[in-house]
């Protein structure tokens, strides 16, 4: 299990638990269980140009254990 934090820049932060082996749509739909926004409307980025694709996995991205993403909303 690893756990990813997320930052929505509106005063938010999220630590999602999941593992490496599951996609980024999977991590989108934890981020919106505890946000409240849907989940086709977040765009998680490690960078502001890195752009993650929703069937890859955690693990394709380098994503790993208290990793920080930045949400961006659509």
């Amino acid at each position: 299990m690893i756990e990813v934090v997320c930052n929505d820049h509106q005063g938010k932060k999220v630590c999602v638990k999941c593992k490496s082996s599951d996609t980024i749509g999977v991590v989108k739909k934890l981020i919106v269980a505890q946000t409240g926004t849907h989940w086709n409307k977040i765009d998680p980025k490690k960078k502001w140009y890195t752009v993650f694709k929703d069937h890859a996995l955690l693990g394709d991205y380098e994503i790993h254990y208290r990793i920080n993403l930045e949400l961006y909303f659509q």
